[in-house]
C-alpha cells in the first residue's frame, strides 16, 4: 500500500485531509511538529511526505532539509502552503521540494498531485531496474537517467527533482516547441491554472543557470507567446 507522512498544523485540515486520502485507499500517518513528523518517517516506510511550511515546533523547510540531507532522494515532497510568492517557491524547490499547493486548495487538486506522484514511482518500481540504460549527450552535457546523474564539461551538477524532469523532458523532444501548459502537465502534473505563473519561469532559469546555458550557448531557447525549446543536438547511448 502506498504510505503518505502528512505534517500540518492545523487539526481540522489535518483530519479532513487524512479522512480524504485514506478513503482513496492511502496509508497515512499524520501529525503537526517536525519532531514527530521525524518519529514517523524513521518508523514507517513512507513514499510520500506532504508538509505545511509553518509547524508547531519549527518550519517545513527544516523537515525536507533534514530529508534530503540524509539523503533520502527517493521520497517525494509536496508542501502545502499560504506563502505563494517567487522567493517561497524557490526556496521550497532548493531545499528539495517536488512540488507545491498554495492554500486554500481543492482537495481535488491536491489528490490528483499524490496520485500522479504513486502512478510514477510505481512505473518506475515496474520498469526493473536491471534494464540497460540510456544515456543522453547534448553538447556538453551528459545525463544519467537511471541514476539521476548529470555532467556537465565532466563536472557533476545537483538538479532538484523537477530540474531532472524538466531536463529529462527537454532531452526527449529536442528542438520541439514545448508550450508551458505541456511542461506543467508532465512536470508538474496539473493544469496550468491550479499552479503559480512563475512555476515554469523559475524552474527553467534554474535549470539554465546549474547547466552554464549562457546567451552565447543557449541550449534553451524561449520562443515568445508559445513556450520552450532544448536547441540543441541530443544524442542516446547504450
Amino acid at each position: 500500500m502506498d504510505t503518505i507522512l502528512l505534517l500540518e498544523d492545523e487539526e481540522s485540515l489535518r483530519s479532513g485531509i487524512c479522512f480524504k486520502l485514506e478513503k482513496e485507499g492511502y496509508r497515512v500517518f499524520s501529525c503537526g511538529s517536525v519532531a514527530e513528523g521525524k518519529r514517523l518517517f524513521r518508523s514507517h516506510e513512507i513514499g510520500l511526505v506532504l508538509c505545511d511550511i509553518t509547524l508547531t515546533d519549527g518550519s517545513g523547510i527544516s523537515f525536507c532539509r533534514y530529508l534530503r540531507e540524509d539523503l533520502h532522494d527517493d521520497v517525494r515532497f509536496i508542501f502545502l502552503t499560504a506563502m505563494d510568492s517567487e522567493v517561497d517557491i524557490v526556496m521550497g524547490y532548493d531545499t528539495g521540494a517536488d512540488d507545491y499547493v498554495t492554500k486554500p486548495f481543492s482537495l481535488a487538486v491536491l489528490m490528483s498531485k499524490v496520485h500522479s506522484v504513486f502512478k510514477r514511482l510505481n512505473m518506475r518500481s515496474d520498469s526493473g531496474a536491471g534494464n540497460g540504460q540510456t544515456v543522453f549527450v547534448s553538447g556538453k552535457l551528459t545525463y544519467y537517467p537511471n541514476e539521476m546523474r548529470l555532467l556537465v564539461d565532466h563536472a557533476p551538477v545537483t538538479l532538484t527533482k523537477n530540474e531532472y524532469r524538466l531536463l529529462q523532458l527537454f532531452l526527449n523532444y529536442p528542438r520541439q516547441i514545448l508550450s508551458k501548459t505541456q511542461i506543467l502537465e508532465q512536470i508538474f502534473d496539473a493544469d496550468g491554472h491550479f499552479v503559480d505563473d512563475n512555476t515554469v519561469a523559475v524552474n527553467i532559469r534554474r535549470l539554465r543557470a546549474k547547466i552554464l546555458d549562457s546567451d552565447d550557448n543557449r541550449m534553451i531557447r524561449n520562443v515568445r507567446g508559445m513556450g520552450y525549446v532544448w536547441d540543441c543536438e541530443v544524442m542516446q547511448k547504450m
